[in-house]
């Protein structure tokens, strides 16, 4: 075997593959797309990219993964094959692994001495828009699931700060499924700078030598006749729901025809209705949303089992019957045929459908034949996962669940530090089998990875190629898909199936592109480091939980000053006066029903003098089934009761541009700030007020609390700092501060 011989590239150890140097040659020349089939090298190309870039220009290379567990692969692969060094000497590791558990100081030297990074998108971002450090000698930008770089996920952001601050910018974008639509996959050339497309398939002469046979298999299954029972019952719910928006004069398909586009087309009818401010629309929308739970509770029995179509029931049955539920909600656990069907779901003892003991059987056969297999078995619910895990438990298969990091309801995800650690056990062989959800479909490599299973075929040709590639990398795997037979099963095979088809001729017509039309070029961006810092821009301090919003990208383009931190009130906050609580039409309707918005705001305004909020896009009155004098009186409410201003935009860019010249506002030199607003009436009650909240970190609702504790200003002014202490809401170092200051001897 011959190998990659290149000064940066450990001698021996990567064999030297003609259509990777290929494509990595051609990468080197412009910002490029590689599209090559799952286990196939996309990671080889990579090092070969960045090994003759850190070679011939210097810098760093920063590697960017949608997933931790990728990146923690990815940093591996690097430490094993490239030689590179740590700017700060011999002794320093040259490669990093960002996470945001880490604290920002850390991560900002861990930047400083690394030559290669790799990191979740959001966590650089994050630090980009606040300051820590540029991306100025990041001489190449590798982005792996390029596929995802669309609408707002931070590869878009990324990569355009990239080519615009970058002193000698190369990207570098990587998947295996661009996708079937070929203007998806030109908007993620566009939204990358993609300059050049390198598309490879198993079928062409110098891959296929390298193809490791993978078999597709489907297995048909029957569905037993209590779930085919189950599934009239909801059936004949859903043709009630469709027969009252027909007597509407809703455009409505036959029960059978009615897909996700057939839905998606019914909605458009609501929400204009809604627009019209024609009252049947509020009350169709809520009927649609009960047609939308029934289908996919029809879907849960077909393709899951009745186990999780049993918990689904019970979760609809709770939420109508409890407190602030949907109407669509309540009226479906009032609906005699669904409360029929739910005490039927009761009598379930076990579970009903064949594919639990189908999966079972194949797992048994496969680590009969080969028991140092590893299988990964797919699920897209973690209802079904849990299940799974438990199932091959009581029948003495240890496996382990693989999901998310997000917690849903009752049910813990997975932390990222706990995912890593869970492949790094499979790796080793600790157990054989692994449950998924979608986290685990993109571009894991698990070697040995002997069987892939399907438990139901999936409408994606990206996600049904992503789980595919996890067997067959280095070895013959297989795939088995499990298909209930005339079911959405059914349905999803074959969309998949047309999908992934039109993608391959897709690929085959751009790949036959020698280049792309040239990207429109970035606009320069005033981003300075803390050590680069200059007064110029104004002051932002922003909630750490909207960095994934547009506004926080477009301020940090027009160069604002932005720290992140987690505001206790509020999401933007502009000098000490200056709270800003943002709420697009929707969400300030949905707070009103769902949440407490009026105690939100009253926190806010009882915090500053001058709170605000901004409602983003849409009209108010439209959003849901509310009264529009009920919405009047909230807006009055916030207003004059609160004193809180409203500001209405038009979109994310026009809130962001709001909220520049705000702070921009605040921030000018147009003489001292009044340490309060300027009031010329004051009652006796308010100037105590006045004058207490005006020491630090008190305002008026702390004020208040001090003043009904002790009574007069003297009193406050006198206490000890146990008095002080003693005051609910007032802590030690709150106390402290105003017996310091007290007492405290003027200059």
């Amino acid at each position: 075997m011959s190998c990659i011989s290149h000064p940066l590239i450990r001698p021996d150890s990567i064999e030297s593959r003609e259509y990777q140097l290929s494509v990595a040659m051609r990468a080197l020349d412009a910002n490029t797309m590689v599209i090559l089939p799952t286990g196939l090298g996309k990671t080889a190309v990579a090092l070969l990219v960045a090994a003759s870039r850190i070679y011939n220009e210097g810098g760093r290379v920063l590697m960017l993964a949608p997933t931790k567990p990728l990146v923690e692969q990815h940093l591996r692969y690097f430490e094993r094959y490239l030689i590179a060094k740590s700017p700060e000497g011999p002794d320093i590791s040259p490669f990093v692994m960002f996470t945001g558990e880490a604290p920002p100081a850390e991560r900002t030297a861990d930047w400083n001495r690394a030559a290669a990074i790799f990191a979740t998108p959001q966590v650089i971002k994050n630090d980009l828009i606040a300051g820590r450090y540029t991306l100025t000698d990041i001489t190449l930008l590798i982005v792996d699931e390029c596929h995802r770089a669309v609408g707002n996920y931070a590869y878009v952001f990324l990569a355009q700060r990239y080519l615009a601050t970058a002193d000698k910018p190369l990207l570098l974008a990587m998947t295996a499924s661009p996708g079937g639509v070929q203007e998806k996959v030109q908007e993620v050339c566009a939204n990358l700078g993609i300059e050049h497309i390198e598309t490879r398939s198993e079928n062409d002469p110098d891959v296929r030598p390298y193809v490791f046979e993978r078999d597709l298999e489907y297995i048909n299954i029957d569905l037993p006749s209590e779930l085919k029972a189950a599934i009239h019952t909801i059936n004949a719910l859903i043709e009630d729901r469709l027969a009252l928006l027909a007597s509407m004069h809703f455009t409505v398909p036959k029960r059978e025809k009615l897909s996700m586009k057939e839905l998606n087309a019914i909605n458009a009818q609501i929400q204009q209705r809604i627009t019209n401010r024609d009252p049947t629309g509020y009350s169709a929308a809520s009927v649609y949303a009960e047609c939308m739970k029934l289908k996919h509770a029809v879907i849960l029995a077909e393709s899951q089992g009745s186990e999780v179509l049993k918990g689904y029931l019970a979760k609809i049955v709770a939420e109508g019957t409890g407190a602030g539920g949907s109407k669509a909600s309540q009226r479906l656990a009032q609906d005699t045929s669904f409360c029929e069907l739910f005490e039927r779901s009761v009598q379930w003892i076990y579970e009903l459908h064949p594919k639990p003991a189908v999966a079972l059987g194949l797992v048994r056969e496969q680590l009969e034949v080969s028991p140092g297999s590893r299988i990964i078995i797919f699920a897209t619910y973690r209802d079904t996962v849990q299940l799974l895990v438990d199932y091959l438990a009581i029948h003495g298969i240890e496996s382990e669940r693989f999901v998310g990091q997000a917690t849903k309801n009752a049910e813990k995800g997975l932390s990222q530090k706990k995912q890593i650690a869970a492949l790094t056990r499979f790796r080793e062989g600790n157990f054989r089998v692994l449950v998924a959800t979608s986290v685990g479909e993109e571009g894991l490599d698990v070697p040995s990875t002997d069987l892939v299973i399907f438990y139901e075929a999936v409408p994606s040709e990206i996600r049904s190629i992503q789980r595919r590639g996890r067997t067959g990398r280095s070895g013959a795997g297989r795939v088995i898909v499990l298909v209930t037979k005339g079911t959405s099963d059914e349905v999803f095979r074959h969309v998949s199936a047309a999908k992934e088809k039109m993608m391959h001729k897709s690929m085959r017509t751009m790949g036959s592109m020698t280049s792309l039309p040239p990207p429109p070029k970035p606009v320069p961006v005033d981003q300075a480091s803390i050590e680069e810092f200059t007064p110029q821009g104004p002051r932002i301090v922003i909630d750490d939980r909207e960095t994934s919003s547009k506004v926080v990208e477009v301020l940090s383009g027009m160069g604002a000053v932005i720290r992140l931190k987690r505001l206790a009130y509020g999401d933007y906050a502009v000098g000490d006066r200056i709270l800003v609580e943002r709420k697009t039409a929707r969400d300030f309707v949905n707070t009103l029903v769902d949440r407490d918005l009026l105690g939100q705001l009253k926190e806010m305004a009882e915090t500053v003098p001058r709170p605000i909020l901004i409602i983003e896009g849409g009209e108010l009155y439209t959003q849901r089934d509310i009264h529009p004098n009920a919405i009047r009186g909230v807006l009055a409410a916030i207003t004059i009761d609160m004193g809180v201003s409203l500001i209405y935009t038009q979109d994310e860019q026009d809130t962001a541009q709001m909220l520049f010249v705000i702070a921009k506002r605040e921030d000018s030199e147009r003489g001292e700030h009044k340490l309060h607003p300027h009031k010329s009436r004051r009652s006796h009650k308010e100037e105590q007020e006045y004058i207490i909240s005006a020491f630090p970190e008190i305002g008026l609702r702390n004020a208040r609390l001090l003043l009904a504790h002790f009574g007069t200003v003297q009193a406050i002014t006198n206490a000890s700092r146990e008095e002080l202490v003693a005051v609910r809401g007032i802590g030690g170092k709150t106390g402290g501060t105003i017996f310091e200051l007290c007492r405290r001897k003027y200059g």
